[in-house]
């Protein structure tokens, strides 16, 4: 059963890929600003994470939540779709499949 918390929360799912749109990564954060430079600097040391491996960093996907156990459901129920269906929702939100990155980098950079 979720149990909520009084509070205005404010948590991320999102889906980001490598520069050829090969490969995704689902995750959670409440902070994406945070969570992509991550990403980012992951790759950038060589890191051995899944992300890093494939240099997935690209911002393709995501949605708001205000409860954190919301978050991680959604989170857990993109992940068990099929890469057919996980298109599809990224198609709809995102015509182009263009990178969004720069909509929450707090320097204004956009990742190279």
């Amino acid at each position: 059963m979720l149990e909520f918390k009084e509070g205005i929360h404010v948590y991320h799912v999102y889906i980001i890929t490598n520069k050829h749109r090969s490969t995704f990564y689902i995750g959670v954060t409440n902070n994406l600003n945070l969570r992509l430079e991550q990403h980012h600097k992951n790759i950038l040391e060589g890191n051995k994470t899944f992300a890093a491996k494939y240099n997935i960093e690209f911002l393709v996907y995501y949605e708001k939540h205000s409860w954190i156990q919301l978050a991680i459901a959604r989170e857990k129920e993109l992940k068990g779709w099929r890469r057919s269906k996980k298109l599809n929702l990224i198609r709809e939100f995102n015509p182009t499949f263009e990178f969004l990155n720069d909509r929450f980098l707090s320097n204004g950079s956009a990742l190279v």
